[in-house]
Parts: structure tokens; C-alpha cells; sequence
């Protein structure tokens, strides 16, 4: 507080000493110069004024137009370099308090203080005060990002290979989705933690992958390796103090290695093939055993019938069997007395029908004109 009383009292007694071209002329006309241009006595014998030639000589140290050796006098003084250092000194360092002391942290944004390098405190968004530097330092971590690691691509040449539960090789591609939890752990419990939630991936990908087949790791069972790698990758981190939390995996890649793709997929056709044949069977099986129900339940309806009434029963089954027998032959077998045993009914009945039918009468062929003469 001194230094700026200092620094007002100064400004204070510039300002009050006037003009700094001088005084200016009173009003009797016998003051100083009101000119800045205008050095003093500049006015000779003859009457004339100085003009800028004569303020340059005199500023060099020679005379007037007359030689006179009158100068300057009213220009400004520059400032004392033993009282303009302390003062600058002074700027410069409220400048750097300032600037290193006062923080701003986002609503998504949590800032870890450290003291000398250690770990102080950790505080919320909003304006934050620290000592300043070096003394304390903050570090300003995103805790809501989504960070993303990803762990095998589809371009890659060397593949990342897993090994399944029936001695079967799969090239994976995954990607882990993860946040901060904890900026303290975060910052200072790993060395890294970024390549640790990377290896703890891995590792618990290929734990998780050696429990499930190929068939299932290629296909329908992805949701439930999704889940329990998850689930493993948490309880590790978790484990270590890394203040990560897994939000979550997606397989992007699950094929067999490249080398043996093309033969896999024949498989695959092959597989498919056979699972349409099965399914086709299953259907007709089906089929059959439902007309099996069926007629069984027929046959147990006419079976409650012939216990009701044996003889009319057995004599309709006659009749029906040959019924279904000699209904397509072209005779007619009447079993009665006196009664012609045989009508050709087929035969008039072919007549009937080419009655029946109109007769087309045959196209003309148009005379050559060769049997006229």
C-alpha cells in the first residue's frame, strides 16, 4: 500500500505543476513559451520567432538564430530508472499472483490442487483460489467425457488373436468406453492409467473369451461377453484405486483369423445347409405325425360306433373300402335280382358328353384353280 500512495503522490505533483510545455504566457504577455516548438528567446532583435531548425540546434547544445545558447526548458522530464524499475517490479508481480492464483473450472470439470508437487485438495466448479505459483498448482480434469480406448482394428495386419474355449483362434476388435470417477486416484495411484485401462481390456477379454465357444463367440453370445467383460475390467480397476469407471464394451470385430476366413465360411454355408435340411425334416415329421393323430382319432370315433352297433358298422366299412376301390373303373357291378348285370353307364355317359359338346366345323382350304379347265 505504500508503493501506490508513492506512485499517486508522484502523479499527483506532475499534474499540478501545469502544462508541460511551461506555464504558457500570463496576461501581462511576459510568460513562457505557449510553443513547444518555440524554444525560449527565441524572439531576437529583430522580432522574428525560431523556427524548428533553431529548436534542433539548441537541442544539440548549440545557439539560437543569434547564437544564443537559451534551450528547451519546458519539455518533460523523463521518469528516474531508479524509482520506474521498483514499479515495474511491482506490476509484474500482482500481475503473476494474479494469474496464477484465480481458476475457473466448468460444471463438467473437477480441479486437483497440489502444494510443492503433492496432492492437496480437490475442488468443485466454479471460481477457485491458490496460493500462487510455484507454491501451489491446479490440474483441471473432465470427469463427465467419455474416453474411448480401442483395442484391435479390421485394417490391422498383425490381428489381435483370443483363444476360445474349444482350442479355436478368433481376430477381435473391441472398444472401451470409460470415465473419471476419482481425479485424486486418477492423477496420482497409476503410473498411466490410460494404458492400464487398456491392458486390464485385454486381459479380460481373453479371461472372458476362454469360457464361450467359437460358434457362440462369433455369434449369438456377444451381449453376455459385452457384459462380463465389463463387469471383470471394473472389479480389477476397482482393485487397483485407478478412479475409472467402465461404462461400457462393443464388439466391433469377431471373425476367425484371415488366413482361414474363406474356409470358415464354406463351413458357415455348410452349416446352414444342414440346419435347413434338419428343419425341414422337423416340419415334415411334424406333418405326419399330425395326420397320425388324426386318423387315429377317426378310427377311435368309428371304434366307439361299431361297439354301439357291430354289424351296421362293419357293413358301412365294406361299402366304403369298395367304394374307395372300384370308384375309378369303367364298369358297374349291380349285386340285386332280376336286373341286367351289366350297363356300359361309362360308355353313355362318353356319349352324352360328345352330344353335349358343339362340333367345329373344319376349315376350308382355299381352291389352287388348277382342276377347273
Amino acid at each position: 500500500m505504500a508503493s501506490f500512495s508513492k506512485i499517486f503522490s508522484q502523479f499527483g505533483s506532475f499534474m499540478a505543476s501545469g502544462s508541460p510545455w511551461g506555464d504558457g504566457p500570463t496576461k501581462g504577455g511576459s510568460g513562457g513559451p505557449n510553443n513547444p516548438w518555440q524554444p525560449s528567446g527565441s524572439s531576437n532583435g529583430s522580432g522574428k520567432k525560431g523556427t524548428v531548425e533553431d529548436l534542433f540546434r539548441n537541442r544539440s547544445g548549440g545557439g539560437g538564430p543569434n547564437g544564443g545558447g537559451g534551450g528547451m526548458t519546458g519539455m518533460p522530464k523523463m521518469p528516474d530508472s531508479k524509482k520506474f524499475i521498483p514499479l515495474a517490479l511491482i506490476g509484474i508481480a500482482i500481475f503473476w499472483i494474479l494469474s496464477t492464483s484465480i481458476w475457473r473450472l466448468g460444471p463438467q470439470e473437477q480441479g486437483v490442487v497440489k502444494f510443492l508437487g503433492s496432492y492437496s485438495r480437490t475442488v468443485g466448479p466454479g471460481i477457485n483460489w491458490t496460493l500462487p505459483m510455484p507454491f501451489e498448482t491446479m490440474e483441471k480434469v473432465d470427469t463427465q467425457a467419455i474416453r474411448e480406448t480401442s483395442i484391435g482394428t479390421a485394417s490391422a495386419n498383425d490381428g489381435n488373436f483370443v483363444l476360445t474355449s474349444d482350442q479355436n483362434i478368433i481376430d477381435m476388435a473391441y472398444e472401451v468406453r470409460w470415465s473419471v470417477r476419482d481425479p485424486e486416484l486418477y492423477l496420482f495411484q497409476l503410473e498411466g492409467p490410460d494404458g492400464a485401462v487398456e491392458a486390464t481390456a485385454e486381459s479380460s477379454m481373453r479371461a472372458v473369451i476362454a469360457n464361450f465357444s467359437l460358434d457362440d463367440a462369433i455369434g449369438p453370445a456377444r451381449t453376455d461377453i459385452e457384459a462380463q467383460v465389463r463387469q471383470r475390467m471394473q472389479e480389477i480397476l476397482d482393485d487397483y484405486r485407478a478412479g475409472v469407471l467402465i461404462q461400457g464394451i462393443t464388439i466391433r470385430q469377431s471373425d476367425p483369423p484371415k488366413e482361414v476366413n474363406e474356409a470358415f465360411k464354406q463351413v458357415n454355408v455348410a452349416q446352414q445347409q444342414a440346419e435347413t435340411s434338419k428343419n425341414d425334416a422337423r416340419a415334415y415329421a411334424s406333418r405326419l405325425i399330425e395326420r397320425a393323430k388324426g386318423e387315429t382319432s377317426r378310427f377311435d370315433q368309428v371304434y366307439e360306433q361299431y361297439r354301439l352297433a357291430p354289424e351296421v358298422t362293419r357293413q358301412r366299412l365294406y361299402y366304403e373300402t369298395l367304394e374307395a376301390v372300384l370308384g375309378k373303373v369303367d364298369k358297374t357291378i349291380v349285386e340285386a335280382g332280376n336286373v341286367t348285370p351289366y350297363l356300359p353307364l361309362p360308355e353313355l355317359r362318353r356319349r352324352a358328353d360328345n352330344i353335349a359338346q358343339p362340333t367345329v366345323p373344319a376349315p376350308t382350304q382355299p381352291s389352287t384353280g388348277q382342276g377347273e379347265q
